[in-house]
């Protein structure tokens, strides 16, 4: 496939694993605009290359992600003036490019994980974690609705109550409760988080036709839906990111770190 590393995102293929690594470590590999776009690319020529059957995302440094890079989300990355409706249609398209992936997504959580790096998870087919990971959906406190199809994903997998406490409280889930709620598969001493490849490598021993053919018909059932409730939360983004709320709590914190 074609060469798209950049600094900001690596990625590598071995034993038909495309392994895809957020690469900003000092800035706890929040997803900037472009980002977004290059993860998007990177899946798109996967779909056409036989010799990948699985993609695992997954983080550099002490972190899996931050979430959002919101002021790249606010200048679309490179423009001066905010461009709200054309930020989100790029995340958008990146959570309708993981709902709808035929091939094997799965996350190694290598450390926190907050607001969008979270919401994504359960529409991967498998999530391993460090003991290290915590997972974090604070959209209440900046003033914003949750996305990435977690106001249906998390209800469902966490039931109702946890879901709540999640989304509206912003309760902050360590790696061993996830695990007990189903969010993960597995949690690894952070020192051994690597043996997960081992255990991924199996993969290349098993039928990729029958693996395409098992993620079809779980995707059949939920596609259509996913799709729908990710083009509602996008609607009510848009809404709260103009909210005077939010602008003032982004001018804020813009302001905050001008000074350090």
């Amino acid at each position: 496939m074609a060469n798209k590393n950049t600094s900001d995102v690596l990625h590598s293929v071995e034993n038909g694993i495309l392994k895809i690594v957020l690469n900003r470590p000092t800035k706890k590999n929040a997803i900037s605009a472009s980002m977004y776009k290059i993860v998007m690319h990177l899946l798109y020529d996967s779909v056409h290359d036989s010799n990948i059957h699985a993609v695992v995302l997954t983080g550099s440094g002490n972190y899996f992600s931050s979430g959002n890079d919101f002021l790249s989300f606010m200048t679309n990355g490179d423009e001066d003036t905010p461009n709200i409706e054309n930020s989100v249609a790029i995340y958008k398209n990146f959570v309708d490019t993981l709902i709808t992936y035929p091939k094997l997504l799965i996350a190694i959580v290598n450390g926190p994980a907050i607001g969008i790096a979270v919401t994504i998870l359960p529409l991967f087919d498998m999530v391993y974690a460090s003991d290290m990971a915590s997972f974090h959906t604070p959209f209440t406190k900046l003033s914003l609705v949750a996305e990435g199809c977690s106001t249906y994903t998390f209800p469902k997998i966490l039931g109702q109550s946890k879901a709540g406490d999640m989304l509206y409280l912003g309760y902050k889930m360590n790696a061993l409760e996830a695990k007990l709620y189903g969010f993960v598969s597995e949690v690894y001493k952070h020192e051994h988080l690597n043996d997960v490849w081992s255990y991924l490598n199996k993969l290349s021993t098993l039928s990729a036709e029958s693996i395409l053919a098992i993620k079809r018909l779980v995707k059949r059932w939920n596609e259509r839906l996913l799709l729908e409730v990710n083009e509602q939360e996008s609607i009510e983004l848009i809404t709260s990111v103009k909210s005077p709320d939010f602008v003032q709590k982004f001018m804020s914190t813009m302001s905050s770190r001008s000074k350090i």
